[in-house]
Parts: structure tokens; sequence; C-alpha cells
């Protein structure tokens, strides 16, 4: 009903070979992947930017409102 007797065998012995990681050491690599997701996001937000501001890619509406919000004033249509 569970596991294969040599899953069961492999997984104890992967166990066994797998250096145990401090707690600085985790704290140490999770900053460091956390600022190198920032640094991708924040190039791909610059990116994006450049792309909007040269006319190469549409808008969307969170976009259009931030750059064009005449586009959305309504009191043209007020009597």
């Amino acid at each position: 009903m569970g596991a294969p007797e040599g899953a069961v065998a492999m997984a104890e012995g992967d166990s066994a070979t797998v250096p145990q990681m401090s707690y600085a050491e985790f704290r140490r690599w999770k900053q460091q992947k956390d600022a190198e997701a920032e640094a991708r996001a924040a190039e791909a937000a610059r990116k994006r930017g450049e792309d909007i501001a040269a006319g190469r890619v549409r808008m969307n509406g969170r976009e259009l409102y931030q750059h064009e919000p005449w586009v959305f004033d309504d009191s043209r249509f007020d009597t």
C-alpha cells in the first residue's frame, strides 16, 4: 500500500547525504534570492515604462489612467 521498498531506502539515503543549512546561511540565501527577484522586477518595470513611452506596447487600463487621466474624465458629459 505504501511506497516501494526501493523508494524508501533511496529517500533515507538521500537525507543522509544532504548537507544541513544553518539558519544564518538560509537567511543569507533568502535575502540574496529576494534581492535578485526585486532587481528583475524593477528592470521589467523600467523596460515596460520605456516601451509604453515609445509606443511599442499597448497600455492596460491602470497604465492608461496613470499616463493619460483625461481619458477617464466624464465631466464633459455632465449637463
